[in-house]
């Protein structure tokens, strides 16, 4: 609680600034094992997000990206990405969250903050880190599902100035004092989501972002320490969750949309 005695947050973006690297790049070998996609796509993919991780990715690249993935995903079974899901979730995402992030979770929610994670990924992959994170809530890009697949449509997309409305949502919702909140983010597509907020941290930025930081006067943070989770905090058991991961996949492949690759889908 503030000193005005309203509630306080912290919203955490997810990729580079929880988690070490791109969440949905750990999963493209277990995509292309389960046949959702090609070789050809896993290796571009990753060639691709490699090149975001190192220099981020702008507005345009983004929305590039965003049709790719609603295209991909057409057609993916839910019950096929669920099975990938349940049996590589939780060892693959535990040991790539940043020491550091673990760290400032546990100090908010000792001074009686709220923990949300607000990211682009897909809810499925987002929900279940966020419990394995003790998140109180997340705030996630929903797909389209009928008849037990994906559609190609995306319902929510969080992304932009989208993340900033669904945080002064939440404050509206919820009597969070934004001016007491903190927001933590790499990406200078999340610079609005930082401004919502009195207390705006740039992680791990890029290069715009860090401009950005240093004009509106956002310390920076470097996370550099990857921790296996299960030895760092109490986690609940590993849940399987529904449908899962569409959004963060895709991202992981589409990524070569970016960089003018053909995507080649596995029939």
């Amino acid at each position: 609680m503030s000193a005005t005695g309203r509630r306080q947050a912290a919203f955490f973006d997810l990729d580079k600034t929880i988690i070490a690297k791109s969440s949905a790049l750990a999963f493209n070998r277990k995509f292309q094992a389960g046949g959702l996609i090609s070789r050809r796509v896993m290796l571009r993919g990753a060639y691709a997000q490699f090149m975001y991780l190192v220099g981020g990715a702008d507005h345009d690249q983004m929305e590039k990206l965003r049709a790719f993935m609603s295209e991909l995903v057409k057609g993916w079974p839910v019950a096929t990405v669920q099975e990938i899901v349940r049996d590589t979730l939780h060892n693959i995402v535990d040991p790539m969250v940043y020491d550091e992030a673990v760290s400032l979770i546990e100090e908010h929610h000792a001074a009686g903050r709220d923990v949300i994670i607000v990211s682009t990924s897909g809810s499925e992959l987002v929900e279940p880190i966020g419990t394995m994170l003790g998140a109180d809530h997340v705030v996630a890009t929903r797909l389209k599902v009928e008849d037990g697949k994906y559609t190609g449509e995306i319902d929510y997309y969080a992304y932009g100035p989208t993340k900033a409305a669904a945080i002064r949502e939440l404050a509206e919702e919820r009597g969070y004092d934004l001016a007491r909140c903190y927001a933590y983010s790499d990406s200078i597509t999340d610079a609005p989501m930082l401004g919502a907020v009195g207390h705006g941290y740039a992680v791990n930025p890029d290069k715009e972002l860090r401009k950005l930081a240093i004009k509106e006067g956002w310390p920076v943070l470097v996370f550099s320490k990857p921790v296996a989770l299960q030895r760092r905090m109490n986690l609940p058991p590993a849940k399987p969750t529904l449908a899962a991961l569409a959004v963060g996949g895709a991202v992981a492949v589409g990524g070569a949309i970016v960089f003018n690759h053909r995507r080649n889908r596995a029939v």
